[in-house]
């Protein structure tokens, strides 16, 4: 089966469906990156960096990882090219090649997420802990629906984002498919920063 073709962004931080992502945009691979991106009106992949680093020569990045979207473009004070990029849908990768310019490219397929859970009883804590994260934090989830407190995996996803987790753990959170087992392992972190 053949897959569908996305540029790669290797990170040293995983990306979650709708969550948002600030880059400063320099090395020319990512700026022909982002350039094709605005004039496709297409999608490029986030994954972790397994080995190597974001600058320099291509890192291997990691097997699943989130396609994100172009949403701002700014110019920044130095008068680099900065974006703001919002997760959409989660990838598996299949196979990856390296260009002349160094951008990976990788052959994906998307994961299917399934129909929306509630939050479970024994997770219900989780909800509470990130409705009052998000009101005392401010900004764009300040307003959000209460019924989206609701929804397991969007909660997991925002949690996720909140918590001082390592990469690893992150990564390990994006790869699973079930989002109550998702706030089950984000239930196992939690007491690390419950204080007392």
């Amino acid at each position: 089966m053949s897959g569908f073709d996305l540029p790669l962004f290797p990170l040293s931080s995983a990306l979650f469906p709708q969550g948002t992502l600030s880059l400063r945009i320099f090395e020319p691979r990512y700026l022909d990156m982002i350039r094709d991106c605005a004039r496709n009106d297409s999608g490029f992949g986030v994954c972790l960096i397994l080995e190597g680093g974001e600058v320099g020569d291509p890192a291997t990045p990691a097997a699943v990882g989130t396609c994100a979207r172009i949403v701002d473009f700014n110019v920044q004070a130095d008068g680099l090219l900065g974006i703001l990029a919002r997760g959409e849908r989660r990838f598996r990768v299949q196979h990856t090649r390296v260009r002349d310019n160094g951008l990976i490219h990788a052959q994906v397929e998307w994961i299917e997420e399934g129909e929306p859970q509630a939050v479970p009883a024994e997770c219900g804590l989780l909800a509470t802990i990130l409705e009052r994260f998000h009101e005392q934090a401010g900004g764009e989830y300040a307003r959000i629906e209460r019924a989206r407190y609701d929804d397991a995996s969007w909660v997991a996803w925002r949690l996720a984002e909140a918590l001082a987790l390592e990469q690893t753990e992150r990564q390990l959170l994006l790869q699973m498919s079930d989002p109550v087992e998702r706030l089950k392992q984000l239930m196992h972190y939690l007491p690390r920063f419950q204080g007392g």
